[in-house]
């Protein structure tokens, strides 16, 4: 896509995407992007951000010490605008993500949610080469056991590795 950058998050950019996220109604307060700006500075997640000319689009984190993979690191809340999506972003900051991923992994690893919302990520996910880890039903990112009810909300997952190198 022409104008289309990917580069790291700035200090300056948490009041932007939270914005951006809210007038969406998603509940992603501007504390949560400085805690990222926190964290990349700390070396424990980096953040890539897309922008179109200048402007803010998307996003995707990469945990490097997640709690549910541990020695894996995690591709984690990606997020591109619902005005940009099928336009080769989200394939680009993928592409970027697993492209950092890969100087220090030879695996990636990912979680998709289990609802329709996530219909998109999760037919993405598996065009990618990614594949279940086997663990079954991830809840709040724990296993979940057989015959226990969970809600089908963002902490229900299948979690997803894929190998880089």
């Amino acid at each position: 896509m022409d104008g289309l950058e990917i580069r790291p998050l700035k200090p300056d950019d948490p009041p932007v995407i939270a914005a951006a996220m809210a007038a969406l109604g998603w509940d992603k307060p501007q504390s949560q992007y400085e805690r990222y700006v926190a964290e990349q500075a700390a070396g424990t997640r980096d953040v890539l951000v897309a922008t179109v000319d200048g402007a803010y689009v998307g996003y995707v984190t990469i945990y490097w010490v997640p709690p549910y993979f541990k020695t894996v690191p995690e591709i984690s809340d990606f997020n591109v605008l619902p005005s940009y999506r099928r336009r080769g972003i989200g394939s680009a900051l993928m592409d970027a993500a697993e492209a950092k991923v890969a100087e220090r992994s030879p695996v990636v690893g990912i979680g998709v949610g289990l609802y329709a919302d996530y219909g998109s990520a999760q037919r993405m996910y598996v065009r990618r080469g990614y594949l279940p880890d086997g663990r079954g039903l991830i809840y709040d990112g724990k296993q979940v056991p057989p015959m226990e009810m969970v809600r089908n909300d963002d902490s229900a997952c299948l979690m997803f590795t894929k190998q880089l190198r």
